[in-house]
């Protein structure tokens, strides 16, 4: 049995990671919450009690949570705090799982990266989207190459987020601790777009706009062409203006044997498989989840678990993790510089302020 504390008592704890805890209630102990909002980690822990597990202890600040002893820490606030909390936990020798995105800064997300090797300890990213059945379904035709060359994929994301949402919290929208919907609602799929296209990235041209959102700093529009170093290309279009409520999450990969798109909700149903003489699969009549956040986390917490057990990296490591947020940083560093952005380059949401002045 390993011990975990969570950091961030607010949505997507309360949401998701609960449902994950109670779910690997025989491999994982969750000892202590912390959240700077005293009653959201009370409310959290009372959850937890509820459902008849041991009720963790209660802190507001992350740093006083060195006194008890555990394995590691779930890291789910705002992403501007990201970096700041999973650095000091990896100095610590803690092993981390934190929330998308890892960080909002390219070098931020390489300390991490190189902290939690000189530290031996793993740095997971909750991209659970990975963990979605047609998606691991896509995954096994992609490595076995039944699909063959791989001309170019499209990750599609039309959802809508309304003023409501965004005024749940202070942070959400700002370039110092979020960014726009791309950073967002938009990582998880363009993490299964790069993921899925099987190569490095050369370059990325995008662009991004506030269409219809004013009162929040950061874009509500994004889109991009990612050119990958096999020739390969992929397409990005993420928007929180879908008129009235969310539609889709939608990836397409079109290669030389092979057709297949997933969509749905949350990249959960798979809509199109066409795979030499495959036509069809069970998975086209799977239902759509209660919200567009799936049930990936319960298998993503398992996993992570036995990448300590069993000493190795976890599904998703801080490697696969910095993608998908390197590629937001490079749309929104195309926009700033209006031309393609060739890769390695350095960025941050930090950047985005003198170039938009807001």
């Amino acid at each position: 049995m390993l011990k975990f504390v969570l950091v961030g008592c607010g949505r997507i704890a309360t949401k998701k990671h609960i449902e994950a805890f109670i779910n690997n209630k025989d491999y994982i102990s969750l000892e202590a919450v912390c959240d700077i909002q005293k009653e959201k980690a009370e409310n959290l822990a009372n959850i937890i009690e509820e459902n008849g597990l041991k009720r963790p202890k209660i802190y507001t600040d992350y740093t006083k949570m060195a006194e008890i002893e555990f394995d590691a820490v779930v890291i789910a606030t705002e992403s501007g705090k990201h970096y700041e909390i999973s650095k000091f936990f990896l100095n610590n020798s803690k092993h981390v799982l934190t929330e998308k995105p890892m960080a909002l800064n390219t070098k931020h997300m390489d300390d991490m990266i190189k902290t939690a090797e000189e530290k031996n300890v793993n740095l997971g990213v909750c991209f659970q989207n990975r963990f979605n059945p047609p998606i691991q379904e896509l995954r096994k035709k992609i490595e076995s190459n039944d699909i063959g060359n791989i001309y170019h994929g499209q990750a599609s994301i039309r959802w809508n987020r309304n003023e409501g949402y965004y005024k749940q919290a202070p942070w959400r929208g700002t370039w110092e601790q979020d960014g726009g919907t791309l950073m967002n609602q938009c990582t998880h799929n363009i993490d299964l777009l790069i993921w899925n296209m099987n190569s490095e990235i050369e370059q990325v041209y995008g662009q991004i706009n506030n269409f219809n959102h004013p009162y929040i700093q950061a874009e509500d529009f994004g889109s991009a062409i990612i050119k990958f170093k096999n020739g390969a290309l992929g397409i990005i279009e993420g928007t929180a203006n879908t008129y009235p409520k969310n539609l889709e999450e939608t990836l397409s990969v079109f290669g030389e044997k092979g057709t297949v798109v997933i969509g749905g909700l949350a990249v959960n149903k798979i809509e199109t498989w066409n795979i030499q003489q495959e036509t069809e699969h069970p998975f086209q009549t799977l239902p759509d989840p209660e919200t567009v956040y799936g049930a990936g986390h319960t298998p993503l917490y398992k996993d992570f678990h036995d990448s300590i057990i069993e000493e190795r990296k976890p599904y998703v490591d801080g490697k696969e993790g910095k993608k998908a947020v390197e590629v937001v940083l490079a749309i929104y560093k195309s926009t700033k510089e209006n031309k393609p952005i060739k890769f390695p380059f350095e960025f941050s949401t930090e950047d985005m302020k003198e170039f938009f002045g807001r």
